[in-house]
């Protein structure tokens, strides 16, 4: 698989016409890589794109991977400058029902000793509104991540994915089924709480202080073109969209011939104001006015009533040049995008 990674990298060196700025190892548990896989990685992206630009390089991990010997490796022999640590919790019972493999204790550990080893640009992920996780629980999450000086978290709602345990276990009635408004008031704590601890909300589930924004997620908040590297990697240009298969062996049999395994899309109309729509409205920059005025006459008359119902409902916030979501409606961005989409 690493070999077959480093082989597409060669095969689509000269794809992109802008100089990298971000690079991010993502989609899964990158940290689990030995060392020597980590390091052929990035051997194989320096031979092939220019890094002059590279400001953000970031690895997502469990925190169970991050021992001092990885981290060390990381930090002498590695281009990172970043981490992303799946935490979800500093709750043993919460990270249970999430069916984690670390425990509290090996979360709060390894960011004191990603730290220790100089990374100071930390993101962790915490899970709310789970039924296992009262209020007082949350806030005692914040709390300890505040408490650790982490200066990026990225927080989500509690999601029940289809042939899960956790689906089984609800509907065996082992478990309660989520609640809506136990969801939404532990949102608006988290929202409150780190804006009055200097946490700039700057996209619905994001928040960072100041210089410490992810930049790589920006990027894409912002439209702007990425490449997607190994099975399921997406990857975009303006005007369309791609993917590789799934199956790790096919791709590993398609990418030794030479031949990328990918499908491709072409956007239409329709599919780049929706995006636009879905993106803008989730973030701090908003919905920029003058993109909308690049679709057909049709797309721009939807809007504009779309826009004065939810205007007149309150949902909304039209600016001089972008449109963004006051914060009481914030929690309900996706479905106040979804209005405003427009189906041909």
């Amino acid at each position: 698989m690493i070999d077959a990674i480093c082989h597409e990298l060669k095969l689509r060196k000269n794809e992109l016409n802008t100089p990298l700025t971000t690079i991010y190892l993502g989609g899964g548990s990158p940290s689990i890589l030995s060392n020597e896989d980590l390091g052929k990685i990035f051997l194989e992206i320096s031979k092939n794109f220019n890094l002059s630009d590279v400001k953000e390089v970031t690895l997502e991990a469990n925190p169970d991977d991050l021992t001092p010997e990885k981290l060390k490796f990381l930090s002498d022999f590695t281009p990172i400058n970043r981490l992303s640590i799946g935490v979800q919790s500093f709750y043993d019972q919460d990270l249970q029902l999430m069916n984690r493999a670390h425990d509290a204790s090996e979360a709060e550990k390894c960011i004191l000793l990603a730290q220790e080893f100089g990374f100071s640009n930390i993101t962790i992920d915490l899970i709310y509104g789970s039924n296992s996780t009262t209020h007082e629980m949350w806030q005692s999450n914040l709390k300890k991540a505040i408490a650790l000086h982490v200066p990026h978290i990225s927080s989500y709602a509690l999601t029940v994915e289809d042939k899960t345990i956790l689906d089984h276990q609800i509907k065996k009635g082992l478990l309660k089924p989520i609640d809506d408004s136990h969801q939404s008031d532990q949102f608006d704590f988290l929202v409150d709480f780190l804006q009055a601890n200097d946490y700039v909300h700057y996209e619905i589930s994001n928040f960072g202080k100041k210089g410490f924004f992810s930049q790589h997620n920006a990027n894409y908040w912002k439209g702007e073109p990425y490449i997607g590297i190994g099975p399921s990697a997406h990857s975009y240009n303006h005007k369309e969209r791609s993917w590789n298969i799934a199956n790790n062996a096919q791709y590993i049999q398609s990418i030794y011939k030479d031949i990328l395994p990918s499908q491709t899309e072409v956007l239409s109309d329709t599919d780049r104001y929706n995006e636009m729509v879905m993106i803008g409205l989730r973030t701090i920059w908003g919905l920029p006015k003058a993109g909308i005025t690049e679709f057909p006459k049709e797309i721009q008359d939807h809007f504009a009533k779309e826009m004065e119902r939810l205007t007149t409902e309150n949902l909304v916030i039209e600016g001089l040049t972008h449109i963004t979501l006051p914060p009481h409606a914030k929690f309900f961005a996706d479905g106040i995008a979804s209005r405003l989409f427009y189906v041909d």
